[in-house]
């Protein structure tokens, strides 16, 4: 029998699975000496850390053919049997529960992956209420989405992560950021990011049904690029004293330059929502040690739509709101 989600079975969770678990344990317990070093990037403090276990996922196949030859590592049949979790229902929908797992090749203290047990394709549409309830019955988590050519290693399987709130600077320097007011009510307000991070909108809301139909709204006027099946997206999403904090971020690729640059130029980093988010994790050692701000910012640049373009696609959005 699968136990359901709440606090108490979650804590007992962890202390399981760190206990049975060697390969998570010696990770977890890896965090404790991980490197990490401040970066002011146009007066965004960046934080970068130096984490080997991320090259799993930093460098992760995600091709269609590399996807089509391995087997999901999502779908229970071929998780580690070690491997446990907790099952979560969203709302009503009793035959599509997800699953609460812990995240062997951790970035936070507590880090969690989410994936429905059906096996779908990373696709956010159809699944963004689950992304606001789960923020809901995990107030001590930010949650996070990852698009399929946005930072998600497993493309194939639709799944949100989680970790400790307050781990990335973007949930303590949000409200500091230069911003425009795209759309307010008595509810919600949706804002465009002016100044140091590109391609990011703000939505603060107390109603999650309000919160659903912004999205939704966001959603239908962003681009799909050819021979892709949605938006360029990473969010991030967390409950707090009754209001859901989202963070949209625009994409424009999937991997930057320096990705695949060769020599001193390169830098093996494929920024997802934690990145964005104000952590860099650099699973390289050289790469930690010589990333700077310009290269950060260069990054950011590159992998995320423009301010001009952001305030296009805001007015696009004022529009219909």
């Amino acid at each position: 029998m699968t136990l359901q989600l709440n606090s108490q079975n979650l804590t007992e969770l962890f202390r399981e699975q760190l206990d049975s678990w060697e390969q998570a344990r010696t990770n977890y317990e890896a965090l404790d000496r991980v490197a990490s070093k401040d970066v002011l990037v146009d007066g965004f403090p960046f934080k970068v850390q130096f984490n080997p276990a991320r090259i799993v996922s930093s460098s992760a196949k995600v091709d269609a053919k590399s996807i089509q030859e391995r087997r999901c590592f999502l779908c229970k049949e071929n998780r580690p049997q070690v491997q446990k979790g907790l099952e979560y229902i969203n709302g009503s929908d009793i035959t599509n529960p997800y699953t609460v797992l812990i995240n062997p090749f951790p970035i936070f203290p507590k880090h969690l992956t989410i994936p429905l047990l059906k096996h779908q394709d990373q696709l956010i549409n159809g699944h963004f209420d689950a992304m606001l309830n789960l923020a809901e019955a995990l107030p001590e988590y930010t949650l996070f989405y990852n698009g399929p050519k946005c930072g998600a290693s497993a493309p194939d399987h639709i799944h949100f992560q989680a970790g400790n709130k307050g781990f990335m600077p973007v949930e303590k320097e949000m409200d500091k950021l230069d911003k425009e007011i795209i759309f307010r009510n008595s509810s919600s307000v949706l804002y465009e990011v002016k100044s140091g991070i590109n391609g990011m909108l703000i939505l603060k809301s107390d109603s999650k049904k309000e919160s659903l139909e912004i999205f939704g709204k966001i959603y239908n006027v962003l681009d799909v690029k050819e021979g892709e099946s949605e938006p360029m997206l990473n969010i991030l999403c967390w409950f707090a004293e009754g209001i859901w904090n989202t963070v949209f971020y625009i994409r424009s690729k999937h991997r930057p330059s320096h990705y695949f640059a060769e020599g001193d130029a390169n830098i093996l980093l494929s920024p997802a929502s934690v990145d964005l988010g104000g952590v860099f994790i650099t699973p390289l050692e050289k790469d930690f040690i010589k990333i700077s701000a310009t290269d950060i910012r260069d990054i950011l640049r590159e992998v995320c739509i423009s301010f001009e373009d952001l305030h296009i696609l805001a007015n696009r959005i004022k529009s219909i709101l």
